[in-house]
């Protein structure tokens, strides 16, 4: 069953277009330049119940805009959406009782007041019955290693806490549908790692559906195996995250480690593959995927090898080699 439906959606921003200098704006005043800006452009796509699905691109891609209609915050400029069988921008009761959206750029906590009392002033906008806001409370309060934080401000709250207890919020009502903007932004690795297995139990066990956007590949790597990937306003890839790395790394890191230190020519070496680091007892090649066996083999007839380590390469390398290609 699809829970999230979308067809055609486009969200353009009107814009005033300055000319330079004083004598610029003094004509703006008698006639003005505007110029059309199209943030998402013809989005479609759909999303099951209970998946997990990164939302990826660069910065300006058009993803928070997108989140923001699927959300209602947003009119679109054309297109369709429906989420749980509500359209977004209608805002309607029933659908803002059954979905959450989470920017980790913004807070819903209030400042000023302790963390527990925050979260009960939420309770009781949703309406919830106090005893089980508390239990969620408790729970959830207990999954993410705060619950010793109860009773402190929300102002004196590390960045890591702060985030935990926003995403606390957000659960608070226990959503059918999860919209995450940058949840682990400015987050240490330890806390990233917490809000990751917090979000991997909570989608498994409840099976809440959730979108993510994240500039941390260790979100979507560990979190999505599917990912829907937008630039310029437009989706040019919907699929699962292993195609993503079959099409776009070809090639696999080959590091050597010598015995001594290595005497090989430059040019005898490249034939190999690309290096891309070296040092007099190591050596680090960008092999193609099926000559990985063939150049160890070799490697281990002709040198004094020590140790080979064969690795991916890193998914930040290949979403940017993806990103760099898509863009004109």
């Amino acid at each position: 069953m699809a829970v999230i439906e979308v067809r055609g959606l486009t969200k353009e921003f009107r814009t005033y277009k300055k000319a330079p200098g004083f004598w610029g704006a003094v004509r703006g005043l008698a006639k003005r330049t505007y110029e059309t800006t199209a943030a998402a452009r013809n989005v479609s796509f759909t999303v099951e119940e209970g998946e997990f699905v990164g939302f990826l691109g660069p910065n300006g891609a058009g993803k928070t805009t997108t989140l923001k209609m699927l959300s209602g915050l947003l009119y679109p400029t054309r297109g369709e959406a429906t989420v749980l069988g509500y359209t977004p921008w209608q805002r309607k009761d029933g659908f803002r009782q059954q979905f959450a959206l989470l920017l980790g750029q913004k807070n819903q906590l209030w400042w000023d007041l302790p963390a527990r009392e925050s979260l009960e002033l939420n309770a009781k906008i949703y309406g919830l019955d106090p005893a089980r806001s508390r239990k969620t409370v408790d729970e959830l309060t207990s999954l993410l290693g705060v619950g010793e934080k109860l009773n402190v401000m929300v102002r004196e709250l590390s960045l890591g806490e702060r985030m935990k207890f926003e995403l606390i919020a957000s659960l608070l009502h226990e959503p059918k549908v999860l919209f995450l903007d940058e949840p682990t932004i400015g987050l240490d690795v330890v806390s990233q790692k917490t809000v990751r297995d917090f979000l991997k139990h909570h989608n498994a066990t409840r099976k809440t559906t959730i979108l993510l956007t994240s500039h941390y590949m260790a979100d979507i790597q560990e979190l999505c195996e599917r990912v829907i990937i937008i630039d310029k306003g437009t989706v040019f890839f919907d699929g699962k995250l292993a195609t993503v790395l079959d099409r776009f790394a070809d090639f696999k890191l080959l590091t050597i480690r010598f015995t001594g230190e290595c005497t090989c020519t430059g040019e005898e070496l490249a034939s190999y593959g690309e290096i891309t680091e070296r040092t007099p007892v190591s050596m680090t090649f960008k092999v193609k995927r099926d000559r990985v066996i063939h150049v160890c083999k070799t490697l281990l007839d002709r040198l004094p090898v020590q140790d080979i380590d064969i690795q991916e390469v890193p998914i930040e390398d290949i979403i940017r080699r993806l990103f760099s290609e898509a863009r004109p």
